[in-house]
């Protein structure tokens, strides 16, 4: 590819993200155009630099990188959109690419994979690490609905159910159901043990 292809990269741990921008560094034909440590800067990052492609972590501070990819995929279609993570959780690439993202790889992916991957969506295609797409597929959908979902993750912190109906505008009983509910699904004893799962899932 003649062209130099500009990327934004967004990652919250700096050795990571210093790592990852001076690997992409050395490919002749890729430039790291902008920087970020939080998932909420993304969108100002990108409004403000030419960008063909954005790099994005999953667990950020501010808003993850699948929420920051919806994001960018609603104001710039056209954007490229790459997730990368630690953490090959089925759940998180169905999400991803409900998000529209178009690359889904894990962190221990090579180095030259990853910028193999950057030139690829730019062609069009769609890369997505072989392991977590068969998990993906085996695993089915998120059985959560978004307000179970909206429940269980506010429950993570151990709030009660009074605690949880003042903080979502919902009653005690309504809290309840959900959590009861998501708790059945997920075939959990508990509350915790549904978050736990959950989270493991990537459904959260």
């Amino acid at each position: 590819m003649s062209r130099t292809i500009k990327v934004l990269l967004a990652e919250d741990q700096s050795m990571v993200r210093e790592a990852l921008a001076a690997l992409l560094g050395l490919e002749p034909d890729i430039d790291v155009v902008a920087q970020v440590a939080r998932g909420d800067e993304v969108l100002a990052a990108v409004r403000g630099h030419d960008v063909d492609v954005a790099l994005l972590d999953i667990e950020m501070p501010g808003a993850t990188g699948i929420e920051a990819a919806a994001e960018l995929h609603r104001e710039f279609p056209e954007l490229k959109l790459v997730i990368l993570t630690t953490f090959g959780r089925p759940g998180y690439l169905r999400s991803a690419m409900e998000a529209g993202a178009d690359a889904f790889l894990v962190k221990d992916a090579p180095a030259a994979q990853l910028a193999e991957a950057i030139r690829k969506v730019l062609t069009g295609e769609r890369v997505i690490d072989p392991a977590l797409a068969a998990a993906a597929l085996a695993e089915g959908a998120n059985p959560l609905t978004d307000r179970e979902r909206e429940v269980l993750r506010a429950a993570a912190d151990g709030s009660t159910n009074a605690e949880l109906a003042t903080t979502l505008h919902l009653s005690q009983g309504t809290v309840r159901n959900y959590l009861s509910t998501a708790i059945q699904k997920l075939a959990a004893r508990n509350r915790a043990e549904a978050v736990r799962i959950a989270r493991e899932k990537g459904w959260l």
